[in-house]
C-alpha cells in the first residue's frame, strides 16, 4: 500500500521543500520507492533536485495536470525524472500558477491531482507533495489527493498565526472532498531552543 503526503504550511520559508526532499531521499535509501511532486510554481524542490532551469522543461507537473483535465492519454512514466539519490520526482514551473487559475472553472477542480496520483502510486511506497506557500487550488488538490499532511513550522509568532488558517482547511477538504485525509504531525524546524518563545510556542 503507497501512502500519500502532503508537506503543507501557507508561511514561505519553513522549510517544506528541504523537509519533503530530505524525507524522500530517507526513505529511498531505507529501500523505499519514493515520487516527489513538486506542487509549487516556484519549482523550488526541482531546482534542489537539479533542474536549472525549470521553466524551460517540456512536460512538467502542469502538462500532466493539462492532460488530465483534457483526457490525453500518457504513459506511467511521462513527466518523472529519475535522480541519483535513488528517488523518482516530476518538477514543476511558472506554468503551473495559469494551471492554478485554470482550476477554479472546472468541475471536480479539487480531485485534478488526485486523479492522476491515484494512476501511479501503486508503483511507490510513498508519494511526498511539495506543497506551495498558500492555500489555493494547487494546495487543494494536494490536500485533496493525501493520505495525510505534515506541517513543517518555525516556532515562531507569525509562523503559528497561520496554524489557524491551514487547519480550516484541512478540516473543509475533510468534510467536503477527502475525509480520511490526517494530520501526520507539526514539524518544528529551524528552532532555537534557548528561546523563552520558542518554548512557548512549542508547547
Amino acid at each position: 500500500m503507497s501512502k500519500v503526503i502532503a508537506i503543507s504550511n501557507q508561511k514561505g520559508g519553513v522549510g517544506k521543500t528541504t523537509t519533503a526532499v530530505s524525507l524522500g531521499v530517507a526513505l529511498a535509501k531505507e529501500g523505499k520507492k519514493v515520487l516527489l511532486i513538486d506542487c509549487d510554481s516556484q519549482g523550488s524542490m526541482s531546482i534542489a533536485l537539479g533542474i536549472e532551469q525549470p521553466d524551460s522543461l517540456d512536460v512538467s507537473l502542469s502538462e500532466i495536470m493539462g492532460n488530465v483535465i483534457t483526457e490525453q492519454p500518457m504513459h506511467d512514466e511521462y513527466g518523472i525524472h529519475s535522480h541519483e539519490e535513488g528517488v523518482d520526482f516530476i518538477p514543476a514551473n511558472i506554468e503551473l500558477s495559469g494551471m492554478e487559475l485554470q482550476l477554479t472553472s472546472l468541475m471536480s477542480r479539487e480531485r485534478v491531482l488526485k486523479e492522476y496520483v491515484d494512476r501511479v502510486k501503486d508503483k511507490y511506497d510513498y508519494v511526498l507533495l511539495d506543497c506551495t506557500p498558500s492555500l489555493g487550488m494547487m494546495t487543494v488538490n494536494a490536500l485533496s489527493a493525501a493520505d495525510s499532511v505534515i506541517i513543517p513550522a518555525q516556532p515562531q509568532y507569525l509562523s503559528a498565526k497561520g496554524f489557524d488558517l491551514l487547519l480550516g482547511t484541512v478540516a473543509k477538504v475533510r468534510r467536503q472532498v477527502n475525509p480520511s485525509l490526517n494530520i501526520d504531525g507539526i514539524l518544528f524546524t529551524m528552532v532555537d531552543r534557548r528561546t523563552n518563545l520558542a518554548k512557548d510556542i512549542i508547547n
